[in-house]
């Protein structure tokens, strides 16, 4: 049983997988809400490495022309779309855990707490 080496080959996925798994346990199983928010941004960039590990090619090379106009023999490119994608959604990831963040300082000055079983039982008593 060769587990180990292949562990060790696919790293990049192994890796993501941990990742993701953390984020989840972390999002449920914390009460602060900035824990929380930090679970998801752990979440969103497993999948980032996972979707940018699977779009590489080793021994590949960058998108860009050579100079003499055609790519040595038994050479291949490596596919510039899921870094495009990727970039674009760490921007969005960007957004949504600033819009987030605002949310959790609101709630903070309404409450005066940012536990979501704190905020549960002011809300109960309301």
């Amino acid at each position: 049983m060769d587990v180990i080496p292949k562990v060790i080959h696919n790293y990049p996925y192994f890796v993501s997988v941990v990742l993701f798994c953390i984020g989840i346990y972390t999002t449920l199983s914390q009460t602060s809400l900035m824990k929380k928010i930090i679970g998801i941004n752990i979440i969103g960039n497993s999948i980032f490495l996972l979707f940018i590990s699977s779009a590489n090619i080793r021994g590949g090379m960058a998108p860009i022309a050579p100079q003499h106009g055609t790519l040595p023999p038994g050479a291949f490119y490596v596919n510039p779309l899921p870094a495009a994608l990727v970039l674009t959604g760490i921007v969005v990831g960007l957004s949504v855990t600033a819009f987030a963040l605002s949310i959790v300082v609101r709630m903070y000055e309404y409450y005066g707490t940012i536990e979501s079983n704190e905020i549960l039982e002011i809300r109960s008593w309301e």
